[in-house]
């Protein structure tokens, strides 16, 4: 069976046998590298012993893997044509299973980090490959329906990483987080050797310049936004240097691409509208999506005192909804634009983080669970709508590097959104507990030394004072972040009439209309 890709006037690849199973088998390796991105935070505290490392040379371990991911994801399309994109394929699963046995086996902090850098390269062209060769595997009347499972590997994995490694390092031994990805890896990796068929095109130049100019600035952002928080931001030097070479880098590469004769991307595709904007959604939905991720398990686990384990189900009931929303998000965009799909997805996401700026230290964890899945079915809305509408009219050959620019913003607007909202945090924190501090003296208050209280006794109670003023300042700082989340996702509903249907119906990717 094969199909026409009507909205590009080309031929696409013909649709495998098989395609069900090679679809599952895609989602499965891309749910393995996207669950890496979370699952060794909750290990971090074992391995700090294991490696005899401290906490400011730790977060390497999760730095170096996001580092490598954003430097060498720009160049899939190149090396997928290069090579071929089943070799490239099955190589960067062998690669991402043998880079997750010797990070299991690091016995040094430099061993974690450099295995750490080669599970991010090898892991950076997963996910662009599974969305092209998803799209190119299925009928373009379906294009929706494939985007909705790959949106559940990449929705998921955020999700199931904290429960997974909580339960893993709780039950086994940290090291698990890593050897977890062999059995999952190599069912993949044979699911993929037998199903997934070659679609090798021309290959085309290196850009090489445009690559460095591109690998400096997308390093040096990453670095300023992962050290920002660590380093007081621009109190430091190394994040001014950082920012202005990722902004100097940037700069140079955009004159590059536009000047040169054989740039990375082509100046075709990036003239495409629907995918311009749609990259730039993906950057603030990511930012909005990871955001209050980021901020949740700090609060469950820290501020109320629930156990790793206990706080990753409360967060899943998210992951339930969004599995819900996007059962059938395919089968609303067959009746809705994709504009109304994503805004009223946005104003689902903004009601469930307004609900949380009403929260305070006695929330339930019904609550928290509820409204979880509230945003979940939210957040189900978002995504399929926008990866279809950014390649309703991109020609199959620009499909991977299409995916690559996709991709890309998200990974910055998640890095971003997450920098944001700990740095809001830590300085709210800091305002909240001097603004209550106030009131607990012995001017407003009972003085324990009054009671004739031991002097140790009453120094206790004085701590106890300030511990219960930290808890409800912190509770208040992420209360503000919530609120500021919240606003932010309202206006983001604007973007989404920017995200238009294609002019002719027959270019729309929907059922029925594309034959």
């Amino acid at each position: 069976m094969s199909a026409t890709n009507a909205f590009a006037g080309e031929p696409t690849q013909q649709i495998p046998p098989h395609a069900g199973w090679l679809k599952a088998t895609v989602v499965l390796a891309t749910l393995m590298q996207v669950l890496d991105m979370t699952i060794a935070n909750v290990a971090l505290p074992h391995m700090q012993a294991a490696l005899s490392a401290n906490q400011e040379s730790l977060s390497w371990v999760l730095t170096s893997y996001i580092l490598a991911s954003a430097v060498v994801l720009p160049i899939t399309g190149w090396l997928s044509d290069r090579i071929g994109r089943r070799r490239l394929y099955l190589a960067s699963v062998g690669c991402f299973i043998f880079a997750s046995i010797l990070c299991g086996m690091a016995a040094t902090l430099e061993a974690m980090v450099l295995f750490r850098v080669a599970q991010g390269v090898s892991g950076a062209f997963l996910t662009p490959l599974a969305q092209t060769v998803l799209l190119d595997s299925t009928p373009p009347e379906k294009h929706g329906r494939a985007m909705a499972l790959f949106g559940m590997g990449v929705v998921l994995g955020p999700v199931l990483g904290p429960i997974t490694g909580g339960w893993l390092t709780e039950n086994l031994d940290w090291r698990w987080v890593f050897f977890v990805n062999v059995p999952i890896g190599l069912i993949a990796m044979t699911g993929l050797w037998l199903l997934l068929p070659e679609a090798k095109r021309p290959p085309r130049r290196f850009d090489v310049t445009g690559f460095a100019l591109l690998a400096v600035a997308l390093a040096s952002l990453q670095l300023m936004l992962d050290r920002g928080e660590g380093k007081d931001w621009f109190e430091s030097v190394e994040i001014w240097i950082e920012m202005i070479v990722a902004v100097s880098a940037f700069w140079m590469f955009m004159v590059h691409i536009l000047t040169s004769n054989t740039p990375l991307f082509d100046r075709t595709m990036l003239r495409d509208r629907n995918l311009a904007i749609a990259a730039v959604f993906q950057g603030v939905t990511g930012a909005i999506m990871v955001a209050s991720m980021a901020l949740l398990p700090l609060m469950l686990e820290g501020l109320l005192g629930y156990p790793v384990f206990d706080a990753g189900l409360l967060l899943a009931t998210r992951g339930i909804g969004v599995i819900l929303t996007m059962s059938v998000v395919g089968v609303l965009m067959e009746r809705l634009a994709p504009s109304i799909l994503i805004s009223v997805g946005l104003m689902i996401v903004a009601m469930s983080l307004w609900k949380m700026s009403q929260w305070s230290l006695d929330v339930s964890g019904m609550t928290v669970g509820i409204n979880g899945f509230i945003q979940g079915l939210g957040v189900g809305l978002l995504f399929v709508p926008i990866s279809a509408v950014a390649f309703a009219t991109l020609p199959a050959r620009y499909r991977t590097d299409g995916s690559v620019m996709l991709n890309l913003t998200r990974s910055l607007g998640s890095s971003a959104g997450v920098s944001i909202v700990l740095a809001i945090f830590n300085r709210n924190a800091a305002v909240s507990h001097s603004d209550l501090v106030q009131y607990v003296t012995p001017y407003n208050m009972i003085d324990p030394t009054s009671l004739g209280l031991p002097e140790g006794l009453s120094q206790s109670v004085w701590i106890a004072f300030n511990s219960e003023v930290a808890r409800q300042a912190t509770m208040i700082a992420f209360v503000d972040d919530f609120h500021f989340v919240m606003i932010f996702t309202l206006c983001a509903i604007p973007l989404a009439f920017l995200i238009r249907r294609p002019r002719e119906k027959t270019r729309l990717d929907i059922p029925h209309l594309v034959e």
